[in-house]
């Protein structure tokens, strides 16, 4: 099979949380950057009180030419820096890594076009970029128009493309213009239920008929069964298992019995005197607290209230989120007035009916139509293994309204 067509040893990358306070007077900023510019002539980087976080610590690994890889983990494990490391969109911290190949990588909506350009510019800009000629471009052409199907818009500069649009042109690009080593991340999930079928079986082609490297993440776990031979499970910025694809997804589902990291923040001192939120808990019916919830089962959100003044026309509400900051479902409890005390909301749904990925859960009160308190409770997983088509893509669908059933009691 010759050499990998991906070597990576030691790769780390790290990050700094700052943490630094506020200059107050003008000698406090100035005593600051002098530090820092003695910091640099002696050759020291000085963070001052900023926090080390390293999203990928030591990983080593190799991915042979021709091979279908997944890259499986929860959300944070790191998998998006590691194919912005491997795209050349950012240099890595420590290690070394050699790609033997050209490489086309989708890892955001409109990565790689210029939205000023129209969309016949973008295929000969991308074309250019991955070192192609003109020739081989207009060979090409017509076959990832009609891939795309953006025939109609093909002139008008991309700027004013819908999402979808966006992700077939731009992942027609990439898959047609003879990439070496092709690079998918989840943006795929914005096309519809179609395209994504559509999509998946010209990346089999790539890799079977071709020959080419992919490398694909995703949450639907049976996309990558049925797509990928090997696996990479990251866990924390480390990898935590590689091989075949079947044993790697074992061992991930295997995992995945502790509940999803839930945040509360502390209330204010003008909302800790009115209602606020002490407890938020994803649940299956069967009270479990998974952190990943498959496609398809029911499930419920509970909510912990405590009620300080008496409230009008009180109002709980849920939001989820997808992982590109769009709002997908949203459901809320009819305004009612509470006096003083403990409160849980509970919010069912007899089937999860959003695709595989990754959400964030959006928790808000309201008080006679004013805002009382809103703040990201909780990010997600849903699968899709074992959903079938039972379930299809809800994405460009819109938001689902009060789809869940509601119900406010005293504790």
């Amino acid at each position: 099979m010759g050499a990998a067509a991906i070597s990576v040893s030691g790769l780390g990358k790290r990050y700094w949380l700052s943490q630094r306070t506020r200059a107050d007077t003008l000698r406090d900023a100035f005593t600051a950057k002098l530090r820092a510019l003695g910091a640099r002539l002696a050759g020291r980087e000085n963070h001052g009180s900023e926090e080390e976080f390293w999203a990928l610590r030591d990983l080593s690994f190799e991915i042979a030419r021709g091979d279908v890889v997944g890259i499986i983990g929860r959300n944070g494990a790191g998998k998006s820096t590691l194919l912005k490391i491997l795209s050349r969109i950012t240099e890595p911290t420590a290690g070394e890594i050699r790609i033997r190949g050209r490489v086309a990588s989708l890892l955001e909506v409109g990565t790689g076009f210029h939205p000023e350009l129209t969309g016949r510019d973008n295929i000969y800009l991308n074309g250019a970029i991955l070192g192609m000629s003109r020739a081989e471009i207009r060979r090409k052409f017509d076959e990832i128009v009609a891939f795309a199907e953006v025939e109609r818009f093909l002139d008008m500069r991309v700027k004013h493309y819908s999402s979808g649009m966006y992700v077939r042109l731009a992942f027609a690009v990439a898959a047609h213009l003879e990439p070496e080593i092709l690079i998918v991340d989840e943006v795929l999930a914005v096309g519809d239920a179609a395209f994504q079928k559509k999509c998946l079986g010209k990346m089999q082609d790539v890799a079977r008929s071709e020959g080419r490297t992919v490398l694909f993440v995703s949450h639907n776990l049976p996309s990558i069964r049925q797509l990928c031979r090997s696996a990479l499970l990251l866990s924390a910025g480390r990898l935590e298992a590689a091989g075949g694809c079947g044993p790697v997804l074992e061992q991930y589902q295997r995992g995945l019995t502790a509940g999803a990291p839930v945040t509360v923040p502390k209330p204010g001192p003008e909302i800790a005197e009115r209602a606020y939120v002490t407890a938020v808990k994803l649940e299956t019916l069967d009270g479990r607290q998974p952190a990943v919830i498959p496609v398809g089962v029911p499930w419920k959100i509970r909510i912990s209230i405590r009620v300080r003044q008496p409230q009008r026309r009180f109002v709980a509400a849920v939001g989820i989120k997808s992982a590109d900051g769009i709002a997908v479902q949203t459901s809320w409890l009819p305004p009612q007035d509470l006096a003083p005390g403990d409160y849980e909301a509970v919010f069912t749904q007899d089937r999860v009916n959003l695709e595989g990925g990754s959400y964030s859960l959006l928790v808000g009160l309201t008080e006679n139509d004013r805002h009382l308190q809103q703040f990201e409770a909780a990010r997600f997983d849903l699968t899709g293994e074992n959903a079938g088509d039972q379930f299809p893509a809800t994405s460009g669908v819109g938001i689902v309204l009060n789809s869940m059933q509601s119900s406010l009691e005293r504790l």
